[in-house]
């Protein structure tokens, strides 16, 4: 029954106190995951070589966030999304069930989280806790495009990797600061966010 930015704070309160709980009864062990026999090996692009799992993961994201913007936008489904966010006493007054509707938002999510995590595995190995660094980017690429705005958390995800790819090989010295700087500016020119109406 609260607002988005409550229901954030709240749940990353709630992975602080399960990540704490999973490490006390089951460790804190790393494993390595194999990148897939066909797509190991690399694509040469004349001064550098690519590694075909990251071109992989690469167009994975995209079909991701091409199948998120139909189902949002083209599909039933998301229409009742989008008029529940809206006006969830609206929604509720049609006879839509409000409650099951964000029961299976926040069960979409956590598959896609599960998703991005499996397609990260052969990058960065599995550990716990590996989503703790990127989920402070994820909250802050959630707070440039505008809370409650998927095309903004994706223009902004794209802007904020720029960003933190450029800072790292221009401002090696400032690169941890570049995301957090970049979400001062856009909030002093912007305070809602890159896009503070639609989807």
């Amino acid at each position: 029954q609260r607002d988005h930015l409550q229901q954030v704070l709240m749940t990353y309160a709630l992975i602080l106190v399960a990540e704490e709980v999973r490490s006390i009864l089951a460790g804190n062990d790393v494993h390595g995951v194999q990148v897939p026999g066909w797509l190991s090996g690399s694509v040469d692009l004349g001064m550098m070589s690519y590694p075909v799992y990251n071109l992989f993961a690469c167009a994975a994201c995209l079909l991701v966030a091409l199948g998120l913007y139909l189902v949002v936008n083209k599909t039933r489904l998301g229409m009742m999304i989008r008029a529940g966010a809206s006006n969830r006493d609206m929604v509720r007054g049609l006879g839509i069930n409000v409650t099951l509707l964000y029961r299976i938002v926040f069960a979409a999510g956590v598959a896609l989280a599960a998703m991005a995590g499996m397609i990260a595995a052969p990058m960065s190995s599995v550990y716990p806790g590996m989503g703790g660094g990127i989920l402070i980017i994820c909250f802050v690429g959630v707070v440039i495009g505008g809370i409650g705005s998927i095309s903004g958390a994706l223009a902004a995800s794209l802007l904020v990797g720029l960003v933190d790819t450029f800072g790292k090989v221009f401002f090696s010295q400032l690169s941890g600061l570049s995301v957090y700087l970049l979400m001062a500016l856009i909030l002093i020119w912007r305070p809602q966010g890159l896009v503070s109406k639609g989807y």
